[in-house]
């Protein structure tokens, strides 16, 4: 879903009916750009809350969600310090030349100007 944004009860019925465990508010935009940059990309999902469609847990307060939000904070610090020593050194996962088929037109005819303004992501394929 487009967010950040709490779901109504509709809303979360919908998703839950729908089969879905996770809602994620923010991945989509992230993603693609970094795609499109050739940029390796991963999401680590927290839990911030569970949605009203739970009714058997207590109403989410901004409270509860604040606490959430540290605990994932203290979390996603021990995941960054144990993940970012694994991370190679030269760029080797596919996403890394992304964009080496995504142009099917011929270098020939890109236009000087896409050429200036497409100029730090191509710059390996110019």
């Amino acid at each position: 879903m487009e967010g950040p944004a709490f779901s109504t009860r509709a809303e979360s019925l919908t998703n839950h009916r729908a089969g879905y465990d996770v809602i994620g508010m923010t991945n989509l935009g992230e993603a693609r750009c970094a795609r499109e940059a050739e940029i390796a990309y991963a999401t680590a999902a927290m839990i911030t809350d569970y949605d009203s469609w739970k009714t058997a847990e207590a109403h989410v307060t901004i409270e509860m969600v604040i606490a959430y939000l540290h605990r994932n904070a203290a979390a996603a610090q021990q995941i960054v310090v144990r993940t970012i020593p694994r991370i190679p050194l030269a760029p080797t996962w596919p996403c890394h030349s992304a964009l080496k088929n995504a142009i099917l037109t011929e270098k020939k005819f890109w236009p000087a100007a896409a050429r200036r303004e497409l100029g730090p992501l191509l710059a390996k394929y110019l």
